[in-house]
């Protein structure tokens, strides 16, 4: 009765040490090392199932039955562990390095989730002739002076605070912050924006450029008072501005009611199947 329960003891003991060595590698709670595990197992068996029948098999079991019964006497143990201390620790650690490379270099899981950069418009309004700039939207669109919401005298569209810009629908924010575009003069030439001033230092704004011969100030590429021309003295219609735009360093005019500036964000699209998981 001793002697099983040392065996059954000694059983439990070597249960927990298998569990706790294979159990965190093969319950792909680290999926990368799980699946580099199962690659070589799969090879082993591959190579198994065509060279299982050349190799001696009795011979095998006989080693290795005489392997463990002598690693159970105490002199060979003893060598065991200080060998283990010297030489099996520095292949270990070697082959434990092999092992991250590997996994980290050739185990693919899935391909990169694709990114798109997005944009959103902070617009701001004038308060009056000499007033000061006040919040007004963060919208989709520029808001230019020849947009199709100002001719038709729209209002702009979009939300008052940035935490409610959403990412589109299918896609999810890839970065924390938004990021102000410093490169103003490229996104005012993509679009063909005209009637604008833009800084090219500082805060970036687009400004529109103030048109005194229209009611809702569409911006002229120039102030007409500012180069000593009469004013235009059409009735009710807006003149058309010059196809062009001003640095804001060089403008000298008076300023529209309006200006904006161009923030980005990345956005990844979602896993289709995660989302699915959570609708379920």
């Amino acid at each position: 009765m001793r002697d099983l329960q040392n065996s059954m003891e000694d059983f439990s003991q070597l249960h927990d040490g298998v569990v706790t060595m294979l159990v965190p590698r093969l319950n792909f709670s680290d999926e990368a090392l799980s699946s580099a595990i199962f690659i070589f197992l799969f090879a082993a068996c591959l190579l198994l199932s065509v060279a299982s029948n050349t190799m001696p098999w009795r011979f095998i079991f006989l080693i290795g039955g005489w392997a463990v019964t002598v690693m159970g006497h105490p002199a060979v143990q003893k060598q065991i562990q200080g060998t283990h201390g010297k030489q099996l620790k520095e292949n270990e650690e070697k082959a434990r390095n092999w092992m991250e490379k590997f996994v980290e270099g050739d185990v693919i899981l899935d391909d990169a989730p694709e990114t798109r950069e997005v944009e959103i418009f902070e617009l701001q309004r004038l308060s009056g002739p000499d007033g000061e700039w006040e919040a007004w939207l963060f919208s989709p669109s520029p808001y230019d002076p020849l947009s199709a919401a100002r001719i038709a005298g729209e209002r702009a569209t979009g939300t008052r605070f940035f935490e409610d810009v959403q990412p589109p629908q299918g896609w999810e924010w890839h970065e924390k912050k938004w990021a102000l575009d410093l490169w103003s003069r490229e996104w005012v030439e993509e679009r063909i924006i005209t009637g604008v001033e833009v800084e090219t230092e500082g805060e970036r704004w687009v400004y529109d450029i103030f048109d005194e011969s229209s009611a809702d100030r569409v911006g002229l590429a120039e102030d007409r008072e500012e180069q000593g021309k009469p004013p235009s003295k059409g009735k009710g219609k807006a003149t058309m501005p010059q196809p062009s735009w001003e640095e804001g360093e060089d403008f000298e005019g008076r300023r529209g009611e309006w200006r904006r500036r161009r923030w980005v964000r990345l956005v990844k699209r979602k896993n289709i199947s995660a989302t699915q998981d959570g609708s379920s």
